[in-house]
C-alpha cells in the first residue's frame, strides 16, 4: 500500500467541501489531478470513499470512517514533527547530568541549573550524584550526557572543559589552635590528625589532595577514612581531626567548623565539565554549556 500524506490532505479537502472544484481551489491545484489522486487513493484502499453523481458528492460509510482516521493521522504527524523540532532545538527532552557531591555548592553550577530550568521548563534534567571516577563509564556508554567532576585522567573518548579552579582550605574545629588564623601553610598541618577520603571511594579529591601534600613532602597522619566530604565535615565538627577540602563546601554552614585558606598558591582544585567525543552534543547540552560557561 502506497498512501502519502498528500493523499490524505486531498481526501480531507474533498470530504469537507463535498465538491471537487472547491477542494481544488482550496488546495491550489487543478481539478483533474485532484480527481485522479482521489481515485488512486480509493484503489490503494480498495474501497469507494465517495458516492459521486453529476450533481453531488457525498461520503460513503467507508469514507466517513476514513475521514476520522485521516484527520487523526495528520494531527499525529504534525505533533510528531513539532516534538522532533523541539527536541532538535533543545526545547524539550531529557538532559542527564552526573555530578560530584560538591557541585551543588558551586555557584556556577547551581546558577546554571536554575537558569536552565527557567528557560527550558520542558526539558527534564535528570541529576545523578556520582563521584568522579564512577562517571566515566556512563559518560562513555551514553547513560550520562554531561558530567561535573574533579580533574582526573580521562579516556581518549571523553572531552572536557575547565569549569573553574577553586582554592583548597584547611577545615578545623572552632576550638582548634589554628581556628583563629587568617591563613595557614600546609606544613603547619603535617602533624595534625587527618580525616581523609577512603582511597577506595573513587573520589578524585583523594588523589588531588594527597598529591598536593606529597608535593610539600608531607605524609598525612590519617586517623579516619570516610567516603564523603559531608562525613568529613561532620567528623571535623566533633573535634576528631582536621582536613582539607575545596572552598565550595564552605557553603555548608556548621557552627563548629572553621575554614582557613591555605597559603600555597597551588593549593587549588579543578572542576571540569566532561562529555563524550563519540556522541552528538545535543541542543540541550549546548544550552547547559552556555549557561555554565556564560558563553
Amino acid at each position: 500500500m502506497n498512501i502519502e500524506l498528500r493523499h490524505l490532505r486531498y481526501f480531507i479537502a474533498v470530504a469537507e467541501e463535498l465538491h471537487f472544484g472547491r477542494a481544488a481551489l482550496r488546495l491550489n491545484i487543478s481539478q483533474p489531478p485532484l480527481s485522479q489522486q482521489v481515485r488512486k487513493l480509493e484503489q490503494e484502499i480498495g474501497a469507494r470513499l465517495f458516492a459521486r453523481t453529476n450533481r453531488s458528492v457525498r461520503l460513503t460509510a467507508a469514507g466517513q470512517q476514513f475521514l476520522q482516521d485521516a484527520r487523526t493521522i495528520l494531527v499525529s504527524v504534525e505533533q510528531a514533527a513539532e516534538r522532533a523540532a523541539r527536541l532538535h532545538l533543545g526545547d524539550e527532552g531529557e538532559l542527564r547530568v552526573g555530578f560530584t557531591s560538591s557541585a551543588p555548592f558551586i555557584a556556577a553550577v547551581s546558577d546554571a541549573l536554575s537558569t536552565f530550568r527557567q528557560r527550558f521548563p520542558n526539558v527534564h534534567i535528570q541529576m545523578q550524584e556520582i563521584n568522579t571516577r564512577q562517571q566515566l563509564e556512563p559518560l562513555n556508554d551514553g547513560r550520562l550526557d554531561l558530567g561535573v567532576m574533579r580533574n582526573t585522567p580521562l579516556p581518549e573518548t571523553l572531552e572536557y572543559r575547565l569549569l573553574l579552579r577553586e582554592p583548597l582550605c584547611a577545615v578545623v574545629h572552632r576550638d582548634h589552635p589554628l581556628a583563629s588564623w587568617q591563613q595557614v601553610s600546609i606544613q603547619a598541618l603535617s602533624a595534625e590528625p587527618f580525616i581523609f577520603f577512603d582511597a577506595r571511594g573513587g573520589t578524585a579529591l583523594y588523589s588531588e589532595i594527597l598529591t598536593l601534600l606529597q608535593r610539600y613532602h608531607i605524609q598525612p597522619y590519617i586517623t579516619q577514612e570516610v567516603g564523603e566530604a559531608m562525613t568529613i565535615l561532620g567528623l571535623v565538627s566533633t573535634g576528631l581531626g582536621i582536613s582539607i577540602l575545596p572552598a565550595s563546601f564552605s557553603r555548608v554552614r556548621l557552627a563548629d567548623v572553621v575554614w582557613i585558606p591555605l597559603q600555597e598558591t597551588d593549593a587549588l582544585s579543578e572542576v571540569w565539565l566532561v562529555w563524550s567525543k563519540q556522541r552528538e552534543v545535543s541542543a540541550a547540552m549546548q544550552h547547559m554549556m552556555k549557561f555554565l560557561f556564560n558563553d
